[in-house]
């Protein structure tokens, strides 16, 4: 049960964290992303074999089988994007590259909220607690994958988000060579 909510959440946020390049590249200019339908919370665009299934799978059973916990980890698709498109090419770069993290952050911060609420439920007693458990599991689960996410994301290492960022706080003639 909690692998599946685990599953779940996460298919959820990198869903969210791929739609949030897009949209974000379609306010910047760029319309490549929602020409090709990706601009959807419809998970199957944005899933990709081996990052969406066999990756996380693999990982999960690898971890069960060794006795450790099993540890989930995935990526969907990236979503095309041209920034030539972009009316400013730097700043759309950033903001779009970032736009997938700050998702990521707000899910954290929705799923923070979330618990409070089902907190303050379970607390007036109004709905059984053995009924709460799978809210408070999968509300946990969002809040440490979309943390991890974002700040996976955040490492500059191409072609993770953060490295878009660094590369425009690099001189030009080191750009290329760097991403």
């Amino acid at each position: 049960m909690n692998a599946l909510l685990a599953g779940i959440v996460l298919l959820i946020s990198i869903v969210i964290h791929e739609v949030a390049h897009a949209w974000q590249a379609r306010r910047e200019g760029d319309d490549t992303a929602e020409k090709l339908g990706r601009i959807t919370l419809n998970p199957l665009p944005h899933l990709d074999l081996f990052g969406s299934f066999i990756v996380p799978v693999s990982l999960y059973a690898m971890g069960t089988l060794t006795g450790g916990g099993g540890f989930l980890f995935g990526w969907a698709k990236p979503v095309p994007v041209n920034p030539t498109k972009y009316r400013d090419y730097v700043k759309g770069d950033i903001r779009v590259s970032l736009a997938g993290i700050v998702s990521n952050l707000g899910l954290a911060v929705i799923a923070t909220l979330l618990t409070a609420v089902v907190a303050k439920v379970d607390s007036l007693g109004l709905v059984s607690s053995s009924l709460l458990d799978p809210v408070y599991t999968a509300l946990s689960y969002a809040l440490f994958i979309n943390l991890i996410l974002a700040f996976f994301n955040l490492v500059p290492i191409p072609p993770l988000d953060g490295s878009h960022v660094v590369a425009h706080l690099l001189p030009t003639e080191w750009q290329m060579r760097y991403r």
